[in-house]
């Protein structure tokens, strides 16, 4: 009998491609919650009105909850890696276009709040083609390391990326925050780029933006460990709220 060798949870970032992108995303990710903590602070100096400082939170956080699935059907249906790079070109026009107006002392509260929501929608049109993506990176061993890799990124973007925007906006201004953000979005666009992307061609139809929603939805309506989880979910939110804590 042989024994089944363990991949180590490091062994994704032998793989180039991966490697690149895992590092690209540490920096995206940074960028991300920098650009967050410049968009709260700049809306305190714009307005006083605590609901406008909420508004912000809000704008940002309304496109992941209204095109979650939308997106997730989109991502089933076109190149994903197409998808990823059109995102990442949208990025560089619309925050260079807010880092400039700041820079400017030009962007009004209704502004950054359009401007907030513009990025969060395309936030939200990227997150599950990403994680789409991660299975044809890596062997199918080395997916679960791969997944913990990513939460690692993700985390340690949240944890050093508002201390940077902190010191940036206190030191230079709002602007920089903004302008570095979209310069954290050029790594992924250059590594996506080249990554040359394999065609698998299927004997099934071409899934429609519809009925690809609609299968979705029955999937995780009757498959039970996605009830089970919701349901877990559900649990923990409101456990959350009723102690008055709530995690991004």
């Amino acid at each position: 009998m042989t024994q089944r060798k363990t991949p180590s949870p490091w062994s994704p970032l032998r793989n180039t491609l991966f490697r690149n992108l895992w590092i690209a995303s540490i920096a995206s990710n940074l960028g991300t919650w920098m650009h967050d903590v410049g968009a709260g602070w700049l809306m305190t100096s714009l307005s006083s009105s605590p609901s406008m400082v909420a508004l912000v939170e809000a704008a940002d956080s309304l496109p992941v909850m209204l095109l979650a699935m939308p997106a997730g059907a989109l991502a089933d249906i076109v190149d994903r890696r197409r998808l990823l790079i059109g995102v990442q070109i949208y990025f560089l026009f619309v925050i260079p276009a807010l880092a400039m107006l700041t820079w400017l002392e030009l962007t009004t509260p209704w502004a950054l709040l359009g401007f907030t929501f513009a990025v969060a929608v395309g936030t939200a049109l990227a997150m599950p083609a990403w994680a789409a993506i991660i299975p044809e990176l890596v062997p199918r061993d080395e997916l679960q390391s791969a997944v913990a890799l990513n939460s690692i990124a993700i985390n340690v973007s949240r944890a050093i990326g508002p201390a940077i925007a902190g010191v940036l906006v206190a030191a230079v201004g709002v602007w920089l925050v903004f302008a570095l953000n979209a310069l954290s979005c050029i790594g992924i666009l250059v590594v996506l780029y080249g990554w040359w992307r394999e065609r698998r061609k299927s004997s099934l139809p071409a899934e429609r933006f519809v009925s690809a929603i609609r299968v979705g939805m029955r999937f995780v309506t009757h498959t039970r460990a996605y009830r089970a989880y919701s349901f877990a979910a559900s649990d923990s939110s409101c456990s959350r709220a009723r102690h008055g804590r709530f995690f991004r």
